[in-house]
């Protein structure tokens, strides 16, 4: 009964280790503003983001306004003078005001089940645009309308399952987490046999972190395929990217931890069974005396 216990523990580690991780993950990074505004930070300087806002403000811009026949090269220098703002300081900043913007719509759709989109609204970003280009006298800078021009980077339709696992989740928090350490500790202490459980636990350990990353992969492809492949696209996956960095993290510490574990318990077992019977004692026989709890 020990071992039956001991074996079904292990194996539902495995499925334990993946949810889990994205439970813990929905608590503390989506849940939370501040880590999901610096999880999107570094995407200011991000090629992909950079050109994604670009074409998005200009063309905003040029559909609101009618300059003729400079129509075009009004264009060309709005769109070169955005990508060029994209590299200062005054970016980064309106790039994080707009994330923590985008942070509410997020956590309604992922885990509070409302909304039908994750957008981030550029329009922070304009008026900085249209005030540095007033301050350069640009000509017409001054005639740039502050629009809510968004890039769509998540749409609710396309999560499908994935969202109703995410809310799931959410409510176990990371004491999910917790659980998953005390139903191995318990896998271990109810072995007859411990040393094979730490075996058994290393390769469950390793089972989920590759499930981990393979859930981390189809829902990218899932969800990117929903979105509109007008420039978004490329910028949505910057930013999937970089959300899911900790989850692809995880499974890699998770797969190395397990591996150890599997490798340091197994060769510990081939050492103790290559080492000589000291003199004077004879080796006990497989069905006599104590159980082997190693």
């Amino acid at each position: 009964m020990r071992t039956f216990l001991s074996t079904a523990l292990i194996a539902l580690l495995a499925v334990l280790t993946p949810l889990s991780a994205i439970a813990a993950w929905a608590d503390l990074e989506i849940n939370n503003a501040d880590r999901f505004v610096s999880a999107m930070a570094p995407l200011a300087s991000d090629t992909d983001v950079q050109t994604a806002v670009a074409k998005r403000i200009t063309d905003g811009v040029m559909t609101q306004i009618d300059l003729g026949p400079l129509q075009d090269q009004v264009r060309t220098l709005l769109h070169e003078a955005v990508l060029s703002f994209s590299t200062t300081e005054a970016f980064k900043s309106a790039w994080k005001t707009a994330s923590r913007a985008a942070h509410t719509a997020a956590e309604q759709v992922l885990t509070n089940g409302g909304g039908s989109r994750v957008t981030i609204d550029l329009a922070p970003i304009t008026e900085q645009v249209k005030a540095q280009l007033i301050k350069d006298s640009v000509p017409f800078a001054n005639r740039i309308p502050v629009r809510h021009s968004t890039i769509t980077v998540l749409e609710a339709n396309g999560l499908g399952v994935w969202r109703d696992v995410i809310q799931g989740l959410r409510a176990a928090g990371i004491w999910l987490a917790v659980g998953t350490v005390v139903l191995t500790a318990l896998a271990v202490l109810l072995a007859v046999r411990r040393r094979r459980a730490l075996i058994g636990v290393g390769l469950a350990l390793s089972v989920g972190a590759v499930l981990l990353a393979a859930v981390v992969m189809v829902a990218r492809g899932t969800i990117l395929e929903e979105l509109p492949d007008n420039g978004d696209r490329s910028a949505a996956a910057a930013i999937y990217n970089a959300l899911t960095d900790s989850l692809r993290a995880t499974a890699w510490i998770v797969l190395a931890v397990g591996l150890v574990l599997a490798l340091a318990a197994g060769l510990t077992g081939l050492l103790r069974r290559g080492r000589p019977t000291p003199p004077g004692r004879t080796p006990v026989s497989a069905g006599a005396g104590a159980p082997d709890r190693s």
